[in-house]
């Protein structure tokens, strides 16, 4: 197994740090090599929806390449909803897919699939070794593409990983320089003014990148936003209270009306996440010119920095802002409290892993004055990946507080990672909205103008026939578990799983 070795060694010197992992037969060689790599902590997922939503929250927030380790075709295709979440974030990822052995293929055994046609919708880049000479170049054209442009993946024969050939390395390539066309930065510096939208996006808007941002909207007037689902955001000072284009189609239409340029920074094109009857699709007017800055995944911080520097847009004075109170009253929790309480208590330099949907609606914008903190979103839309993203962002970050902030129903497709986070010690808080049902369904079929549910359409968004017992199934994983119902109590939960290291779960009654 001197090739499945070689493998690991080359990732890891190029700086791949962990490796989340629901292996099968075709992947033991490289199971076992793994004591040859110290430096890559193996991580065990029970599904593999957890390894790729955990490499995921790994990448984005480490900035470096995870790998996963996943088994043939159906361990990929079990794992595809999340690597649709990293591909939309461009984080860097390389999914390992262990293969059958090159000469076992044409016998077409039971586990037998597509595995190029199943990867092929979430890969930056997607090839299989098919003979040991190729495998360490492949390897490192995998590594590369993942921090360019997101997750790769190398599929890899059985007797590829155990073959015995000596194996060399090839070099790494330098990175090139990163070149910055100021033509586009001119041309979006004379555009610039109150009907113009400054749309922020990309793998990252570190600090700098959201200030530099700040600055151009106070300098020229023009409404600066942050992506709908950014994949990262750091928020502190004056910047934090930039505000993202609202979700629902109606709502960001309208608040883009009066627009007649849109800069993009690093985000897409703003289009409606689904076609509604009698909604808009494109939500800004159709006759807004377009200027797009950089490619996505270039660098913004540095983009945003040089066009403010153009503008000569002055620093903004930090004002004094006070962290929200406390709720004093009594009652139960709603959307509202628990946004003001989200922001009171947040750790300094905590990590939030935001997969709230509706019943924290408020909680982004209410955490603008909390501590300094950074904010990670559902990129591509697809559930289940909350706990996971929490997982990997924790094991990136071990001296950081993750907050995980997950619906009841999200958090049912990946409820595995409690299991991780338990076996790993990792300092996790899962903060689970329990309102008993598929709430964004409801308010999604209202947008489709059906107005009243039937009953079968009840019963599929229903979660309380029977109700689940969220405290009992994290305590199963090994997580400590309590269930709170007033703001008090919330309140004092959360300070306990922040003093207290490892996992917690906290169950939240939504009223």
């Amino acid at each position: 197994m001197k090739a499945a070795q070689s493998l690991l060694a080359l990732a890891s010197r190029e700086g791949v740090r962990a490796c989340f992992a629901n292996p099968g037969t075709s992947e033991m060689h490289l199971v076992a090599a793994l004591d040859s790599a110290p430096a890559i902590r193996p991580v065990l997922c029970l599904f593999e929806g957890v390894a790729t939503g955990a490499a995921d929250g790994y990448g984005r927030m480490a900035e470096a390449p995870a790998l996963t380790l996943l088994h043939l075709g159906p361990g990929l295709s079990n794992g595809l909803a999340n690597l649709h979440n990293a591909y939309r974030a461009k984080t860097p990822i390389v999914s390992l897919v262990g293969e059958h052995a090159t000469y076992h293929r044409a016998n077409n055994p039971p586990l037998a699939s597509d595995i190029v046609s199943i990867a092929r919708p979430v890969s930056s880049w997607l090839k299989t070794v098919e003979a040991p000479d190729q495998l360490l170049g492949l390897a490192l054209e995998a590594i590369e593409a993942a921090r360019n442009a997101g997750p790769a993946t190398l599929i890899l024969p059985a007797d590829v990983a155990w073959s015995d050939e000596e194996l060399a390395a090839p070099r790494s390539r330098a990175r090139p320089e990163e070149t910055l066309d100021t033509t586009y930065l001119e041309e979006a510096a004379s555009l610039l003014g109150p009907r113009t939208v400054l749309l922020l996006g990309g793998r990252f808007l570190s600090a700098s990148a959201c200030s530099a941002a700040h600055r151009i909207g106070a300098k020229t007037g023009a409404l600066v936003l942050i992506e709908t689902f950014p994949a990262r955001v750091r928020r502190e000072g004056p910047a934090a209270a930039l505000r993202r284009l609202p979700y629902l189609s109606e709502m960001a239409a309208s608040t883009l009306s009066n627009i007649d340029t849109i800069i993009l920074a690093g985000a897409a094109y703003p289009v409606a996440f689904f076609a509604l009857p009698g909604r808009p699709t494109k939500l800004a007017p159709d006759h807004a010119r377009v200027l797009d800055l950089a490619a996505r995944g270039a660098n913004m911080e540095r983009t945003l920095n040089t066009l403010a520097s153009i503008l000569q847009a002055p620093a903004i004075e930090p004002s004094i802002v006070e962290r929200p109170a406390r709720p004093e009253n009594g009652g139960a929790i709603d959307p509202v409290a628990l946004a003001q309480i989200i922001a009171a208590t947040l750790p300094e330099h905590a990590i939030v892993c935001d997969e709230s949907n509706t019943a924290g609606l408020f909680c982004y914008d209410a955490a603008a004055g909390a501590a300094p903190h950074d904010w990670l979103t559902l990129t591509g839309g697809s559930i289940g990946q909350g706990l996971p993203l929490a997982t990997g962002a924790a094991v990136a970050c071990p001296d950081r507080r993750v907050l995980a902030l997950e619906a009841d129903g999200s958090a049912l497709y990946t409820i595995q990672a409690l299991w991780t986070q338990a076996r790993e010690g990792l300092n996790v808080t899962n903060v689970i909205l329990n309102n008993g049902a598929y709430a964004i369904l409801r308010l999604e079929m209202m947008r489709a103008g059906i107005n009243e549910l039937s009953e079968a359409a009840s019963a599929l968004f229903d979660l309380k026939r029977p109700a689940i017992d969220f405290c009992a199934i994290a305590r199963g994983f090994g997580v400590p578990a309590e269930r709170v119902e007033t703001p008090a109590k919330l309140v004092a939960a959360l300070e306990r799983s922040y003093a207290a290291p490892g996992p917690a779960l906290i169950e939240v009654m939504i009223r």
